[in-house]
């Protein structure tokens, strides 16, 4: 496997990781308070911007160039994983609603790839 294929499947594992994470914890936090889904929902766009941003870095930091393209690709993997589980799993397509939160998940992907090559390379 290549460094960027290595880099990529770093930051999807790291996406993933966090969103189970974030997951467990607003679960949590839904069982055991009267907070509701909906009072939430401003928190999870959140958490998964912030996912898919320290995905794109450990992708750019793990790539060591190209931090655009390490970010990118890992963001538009994510979203075709996402849109094969519900178009297969659940047979629905995107919305415009999600397609746009998935442009913003690419935006926060590719510029964690961008600082990720370039934090790594200024600590060597």
């Amino acid at each position: 496997m290549t460094r960027l294929g290595k880099a990529i499947v770093y930051g999807i594992v790291t996406i993933f990781l966090l969103a189970a994470i974030v997951s467990f914890f607003l679960s949590l936090m839904m069982k055991f308070t009267s907070i509701e889904e909906s009072s939430l929902t401003w928190m999870i766009f959140t958490s998964s911007l912030l996912s898919m941003f320290i995905g794109g870095f450990v992708a750019g930091g793990k790539g060591k160039e190209k931090g655009w393209l390490m970010g990118g690709a890992t963001g538009v993997l994510f979203t075709v994983i996402v849109l094969l589980f519900q178009f297969l799993g659940l047979e629905q397509s995107f919305s415009l609603k999600q397609w746009l939160y998935h442009l913003g998940f690419l935006a926060a992907a590719m510029l964690g790839g961008v600082l990720g090559v370039n934090i790594t390379a200024s600590q060597s």
